[in-house]
C-alpha cells in the first residue's frame, strides 16, 4: 500500500470519531501554546530590557552599594554612598570622566488640591537628565544652582499630569505636595519607557527635605570613550576604596556595573526564567503525549478486526505499522499548528497587555512542529507497533 493511500485510511479513521480526535489533541495544543507564550514572553521581556538599556547609551556605568553584613541576608544593601563620594568621582581629575549623578528614590505620597496617589520620588543632579537622555516637553529641566540652593523645585513624568492635572493639562508653574512638602513644577519629560509615572526633584534638596537620609542609593557616571571603560571603572573603584578606607578590594562595599555588564546579566536572568518556566510548561507536552498513546491502544482494541481484515487482503506488517504512526503524528501535527496559532495570538495579546514587544521567532515555530511530530513518532510508535504485530487470524475472529 503507497503513502498516500495510508494518509487517507488515516484521515478518515480519525475523522470517523471527531470529537474524541479534538479531546486527543487538546493536550498538544495547550502544551505547545504554553511553550510558545512563555517564549515570546520571555524574548520580549529581553527585548525591551536591551532597548531601554540602548536608549541610555552604553558610555555609562553604576556605582552601587553591596550588602558590609554578611550575617544579615535580609532587606536591601545597607548603603555607605554619599553625596560626597559622587562630588569627589567629579572633581578628581580623573581623565575619561564625563559627567556624574548621585540618585536616591522613594515611594512617597504626592498630592494637589484635588488628587492624591503614591509616586516614585527620585532625587537627581541635574546632570542625570543628560546621563539617562531625557528629553523636556513642557518647561525646562531644574539647574545645578537649583540644587545648590535647595529649591524645591519638580519635573514630572506624562502619566503623573494626567493623573494629577487632567488629560492635557498644563502643569508648569502649579503645585504638588510631597510628603507635604509644596513643590512647583517646572518641567514635564517627554515619554521615557518606565519614568512616566515618576518624579524628579533636586537630590540635595530631596536628601534634605523628603527622604530623611545622608545617603545616597547610587552614583551614575558617564564616560568620555568607552574603550577606556575598563580603566575608568577602576579609577572610580581606587578613589572610593581610599576614600571609605578599604585596603583589600574583596571587602568594597560597593560595586561598579558599567551598561554591556548590566545588560548581560538581566539577560542571563530573564533567559533562565524563561527556560525553567518553558521547562514546566512542556510537562504539559509529555501528559499530552501519554494521553495520545493512550487512546491509540484503545483505538488499536477498537479496530482490531479492521486490522485483521486489511492483514487478509494483503496489507504488510509495516503498512500497519506506518498507518497507525501516521495517524498519531497527524493528531500532534495538527494539535501543534493549532497550539501555534493560539499561543501565537495570545503571545501578541499579552505583550500589547503588559507592554513588551512582540517577539515570534522562527526557532519558536520550529520548535512547535519539531516537538509535536517528535511526540507523535515517540508516543505512537508503541500502539503502533502493538498494531502491526496482530495475528490476522486471531483478529479477525476478535469481538
Amino acid at each position: 500500500m503507497n503513502i498516500f493511500g495510508l494518509f487517507k485510511l488515516s484521515v478518515s479513521a480519525l475523522k470517523s470519531n471527531i470529537l474524541r480526535t479534538l479531546l486527543t489533541m487538546l493536550g498538544i495544543i495547550i502544551g505547545i501554546s504554553s511553550v510558545i507564550i512563555i517564549i515570546s514572553i520571555g524574548q520580549g521581556a529581553s527585548q525591551s530590557i536591551t532597548d531601554q538599556v540602548a536608549a541610555f547609551g552604553t558610555n555609562w556605568m553604576e556605582v552601587s552599594p553591596v550588602r558590609v553584613n554578611a550575617r544579615s541576608m535580609q532587606g536591601p544593601p545597607v548603603s555607605n554612598l554619599t553625596l560626597q563620594d559622587a562630588e569627589a568621582i567629579e572633581t578628581g581629575n580623573l581623565s575619561n570622566i564625563d559627567q556624574v549623578s548621585g540618585y536616591n528614590s522613594k515611594t512617597l505620597m504626592v498630592s494637589t488640591d484635588l488628587q492624591e496617589d503614591f509616586y516614585n520620588v527620585l532625587g537627581v543632579s541635574r546632570s542625570m537628565f543628560d546621563v539617562m537622555k531625557f528629553e523636556i516637553d513642557k518647561g525646562e529641566f531644574f539647574t545645578n544652582d537649583d540644587e545648590e540652593v535647595l529649591s524645591k523645585v519638580a519635573v514630572i513624568g506624562p502619566d503623573v499630569v494626567k493623573d494629577l492635572f487632567g488629560e492635557g493639562a498644563d502643569p508648569v508653574g502649579k503645585s504638588i505636595k510631597i510628603n507635604s512638602k509644596v513643590f512647583r513644577v517646572i518641567g514635564v519629560i517627554k515619554s521615557k519607557s518606565n519614568y512616566n509615572k515618576s518624579i524628579f526633584i533636586p537630590l540635595k534638596t530631596g536628601m534634605k527635605m523628603v527622604f530623611g537620609d545622608t545617603k545616597i542609593m547610587a552614583i551614575f557616571v558617564t564616560v568620555k570613550d568607552t574603550k577606556l571603560m575598563e580603566t575608568s571603572m577602576n579609577d572610580v573603584g581606587n578613589l572610593l576604596l581610599s576614600r571609605h578606607k578599604i585596603d583589600n578590594p574583596k571587602d568594597a562595599d560597593f560595586s561598579i556595573q558599567n551598561a554591556k555588564d548590566a545588560l548581560s546579566i538581566l539577560n542571563t536572568i530573564t533567559g533562565l526564567l524563561t527556560a525553567m518556566l518553558a521547562g514546566i510548561a512542556g510537562i504539559s507536552l509529555v501528559v499530552g503525549g501519554i494521553g495520545i498513546m493512550n487512546i491509540m491502544l484503545v483505538t488499536v482494541t477498537e479496530r482490531t478486526k479492521e486490522v485483521g481484515l486489511l492483514k487478509a487482503i494483503g496489507a504488510k506488517k509495516k503498512d500497519i505499522l506506518k498507518q497507525f504512526l501516521i495517524e498519531a503524528v497527524m493528531l500532534t501535527m495538527v494539535g501543534g499548528i493549532i497550539g501555534m496559532i493560539i499561543g501565537a495570538l495570545l503571545s501578541y495579546w499579552a505583550s500589547k497587555l503588559i507592554n513588551i514587544p512582540f517577539v515570534l521567532t522562527p526557532s519558536s515555530i520550529i520548535l512547535a512542529v519539531g516537538v509535536s511530530s517528535l511526540i507523535g513518532i515517540i508516543f505512537g510508535l508503541y500502539p503502533a507497533n502493538r498494531a502491526a504485530k496482530l495475528n490476522p487470524i486471531d483478529a479477525l475472529r476478535y469481538e
